[in-house]
Formats: structure tokens, C-alpha cells, sequence
């Protein structure tokens, strides 16, 4: 009577009018994907859902990102199932560990979450040790054995068991997760795992992206940012090049629009790093009419800490600005070589005139005409002073000794303009 009645328990719950809220975690992991699962997870609360699934298919990303997913995960007070449908690949694996349980799909992995820096290289002690310690936090969190979570973070960490022998990564699959209890089933796909945590029946809500947030999630991306303000900077400089305003200086501003939108979009920025660039260029527009320099040096250093507040990370940004400033610098070495002539705006910066003849400009000509002609110091040369050669007036030096007015001197070297003389 008992099993009959929970039977009829079971389907009165599964036709019942609960809700599910289904969220992808896809692609890059960062900080845009990090308000996008904020924004649905606030959405979930606002619609009274009974239940989130986080389905992940990702390769990782930035730390900061998944830090702050994992925050918002914890925060929850719906129930939320990580459903690993193929690869929960290192912030992809952490994220997974945030959730209140974790069902994979067959022939899926987790694992492999060691810390990298951005040019691939281990990370420092520091970082490394702050990542074991969340890692940990995140296994520990819903009572799951850490050893295995440090495995897959740290290559010293033995688990030979599982194919993670000291100077490798654990990586689990279905059957391995399943086992060391990282995974509470197998569900061969989202109804099978609707079934399996008795809600078959319930109303189906996917989150989607919005085009702000597609077009955030895009431009915040660690290999988009560099490119941005490359083409930025290269845009504006080109720009210089031509009279008016063209495709170049429109290409430019747009890079530079979509960099501070995505980061504002995407919760990174405030309006105060958008206004503190523009400032920038004014004062830099300013440099071109108010001489001094120190107008265009507060111009750039206030575009540099825009850019530096709007991207939060302080490494990434370097890295990006230096490749941005190196392609800059040969794009304008390359422009200034071909097009330097029909630059207007340089010819108000460079002096481009030169004091030839063909211009009408006579340099001081050589006296070598009055090389050994004898004649009198017209006043005391001590050791230059003025003498009488050849009925004329000129300028001369002696060769170190003073000349007394009146006497006899000969001209015995003729440098340019400089008569050197001699007391005779």
C-alpha cells in the first residue's frame, strides 16, 4: 500500500507545475559568461524556478571569471545540477565542483585545471597556491573527496589509479567520476537527466544570451582585447594620413567603442574609464595646438589607466598594450616612410625646410683668398679682434698669443669663415 501510495506521490509530482531553468556553459569561460550566468541565475529567483541546470561544454578560460561563477553558484538558493555534457576542462571542472551535484553525460571529462598564465607558461606560487586552495574549497564544499580536485590542479599530486601519476593532470571520465564520487549519475542527455532527478515533468526554461551580452562575451575575449586596441591605435594613427576623416579613423573609433561597450556590458567597466579615454583624446588633440608636451603625456597616461580600470586584469592588459604599441610603431615607421610627405598634420609638426642655395639661403663663404696676406691689427687681439688684410676689415683669432694694436700680422690658416693670424 505503501509503494503504491509513493507511485501515485511520484507522478503527482512529475506532472506538477514546477519549473527548470537551463543555463549554457559554453565556450571561453570569463568574465562575460560570468554575468551572463549571473543575470539568468537572478532571472531563475525572479521566476520562482525549483531547479538549474548548468550545462557545460567548455575548455576553461580566465580564473577571475570562474571565481566569480563560483561565487554566484554557492550564493543560489535554487538547487543547481552541473550536467557535463562532453568536456568540463579546467574552469569548466571548477565551475562543475561549485554545483550541489554533477551528473555527466557518457564519454564526457573533467578535470586538467591547472593554473596557466596567459602566454602558457605555470603560473606563480602565489597564483598556484590561491587556485589549489579553491579547488579544494570547491570539492570540500559538497562533501566530495579534495584529493582528487588537487589532482587535477597540481602534477605532483599521485593518483595512479586514475592515469594521474606524479607529473601529470588528473583527468576523470564518466565511469572514473562516478566512482570517486564526482558525479551522482549518467544521463545520456537532458530528458534522461530530467528523469533521473524526478522532474520529467517540469516546464522547461532555456536562458539565452542577448546580443549585448554575445557581443560582450566576444570583444572581453583574451585574444580579441589585444586585437581591438591594435586596430585601434593603428586605425587613429593611419587616420593622421589622410586629409579629413576617413575609413581608417572610423575603424579605429568603432575598436575602440566595442572594447569599452563589451566591458560595460559585461559589468568590468564603469562610465568613469569611458570618460576618463575620451578625456584623453582631447588632451592629446590639444597637444597638436598647445606646444610643451605635457598635454599629450596626461593624454596618454589618462588613456592607459582607462583601459586599465575597464579591464580589470592588470597582466592581460599589459600584454595587450604592448602588442597593440608594437604593431603601432611599425605601421607608423611604414606610413612615415611611404606617405611622411602627404601627412598634413606633420608638416605642422616637422620642420621639413632646409637652408640650400637653391632656396636662396648663402652660408658664410671661405676667405682662402686671404690665405698668406699680410696686414695690421686694428685693435688688440686677445686673441680675437679686427684687422686690416688687404684693405679690408674682418674678424680674426690669433693662434693663442695676444696681439697689440698697430702690429704687423699674416694670415696663416683659413677654416670657413675663421681667419687665423699670426703677429709677423
Amino acid at each position: 500500500m505503501l509503494a503504491l501510495f509513493n507511485g501515485f506521490h511520484n507522478e503527482l509530482k512529475a506532472t506538477s507545475d514546477q519549473k527548470v531553468y537551463v543555463i549554457p556553459v559554453e565556450e571561453t569561460v570569463e568574465k562575460g559568461l560570468s554575468q551572463f550566468i549571473k543575470r539568468n541565475i537572478k532571472e531563475a529567483n525572479a521566476q520562482a524556478v525549483d531547479h538549474i541546470i548548468l550545462e557545460i561544454n567548455t575548455l576553461g578560460g580566465a580564473v577571475d571569471g570562474a571565481m566569480e561563477i563560483a561565487d554566484t553558484l554557492r550564493s543560489s538558493d535554487i538547487p543547481i545540477t552541473a550536467y557535463i555534457n562532453r568536456k568540463a576542462i579546467s574552469a569548466g571542472a571548477y565551475i562543475a565542483l561549485n554545483a550541489d551535484q554533477i551528473y555527466m553525460a557518457q564519454g564526457s571529462q573533467m578535470g586538467a585545471a591547472a593554473i596557466i598564465t596567459g602566454d602558457g607558461n605555470a603560473a606563480d606560487e602565489k597564483s598556484q597556491s590561491l587556485w589549489l586552495s579553491e579547488m579544494r574549497e570547491a570539492a570540500e564544499h559538497n562533501g566530495r573527496d579534495p584529493k582528487y580536485a588537487l589532482a587535477m590542479a597540481d602534477k605532483n599530486v599521485d593518483v595512479p589509479e586514475y592515469g594521474a601519476g606524479k607529473g601529470k593532470l588528473l583527468t576523470l571520465e564518466t565511469k572514473q567520476a562516478l566512482e570517486v564520487g564526482y558525479s551522482e549519475g549518467t544521463a545520456e542527455n537532458l530528458s534522461d537527466l530530467l528523469i533521473q532527478l524526478d522532474l520529467s515533468g517540469a516546464t522547461i526554461i532555456e536562458a539565452e544570451e542577448s546580443f549585448a551580452e554575445k557581443v560582450a562575451r566576444f570583444v572581453t575575449h583574451p585574444v580579441v582585447v589585444p586585437i581591438l586596441l591594435t586596430i585601434g591605435s593603428i586605425g587613429l594613427i593611419a587616420e593622421l594620413y589622410s586629409p579629413g576623416f576617413g575609413v581608417a579613423g572610423i575603424m579605429g573609433l568603432t575598436s575602440l567603442f566595442l572594447f569599452f561597450y563589451g566591458h560595460l556590458v559585461a559589468g568590468l567597466a564603469g562610465l568613469e574609464s569611458l570618460i576618463l579615454f575620451v578625456l584623453g583624446i582631447i588632451l592629446l588633440i590639444a597637444e597638436l595646438f598647445v606646444p610643451g608636451g605635457i598635454m599629450g603625456i596626461l593624454g596618454l597616461v589618462s588613456m592607459i589607466t582607462s583601459l586599465y580600470l575597464a579591464s580589470g586584469d592588470f597582466v592581460h592588459m599589459t600584454i595587450s598594450l604592448i602588442i597593440a604599441i608594437t604593431c603601432s610603431i611599425v605601421v607608423s615607421i611604414i606610413l612615415v616612410k611611404v606617405f611622411g610627405k602627404r601627412m598634413n598634420i606633420f608638416k605642422k609638426l616637422i620642420l621639413r625646410d632646409s637652408t640650400n642655395t637653391e632656396s636662396g639661403y648663402v652660408s658664410n663663404k671661405s676667405r682662402i683668398d686671404l690665405l698668406g696676406i699680410e696686414g695690421e691689427a686694428l685693435t688688440t687681439l686677445r686673441p680675437s679682434g679686427t684687422a686690416v688684410i688687404a684693405e679690408e676689415r674682418v674678424d680674426v683669432v690669433t693662434e693663442g698669443s695676444y696681439i697689440n694694436q698697430g702690429k704687423r700680422v699674416k694670415v696663416v690658416k683659413v677654416e670657413g669663415s675663421r681667419i687665423v693670424v699670426r703677429e709677423v
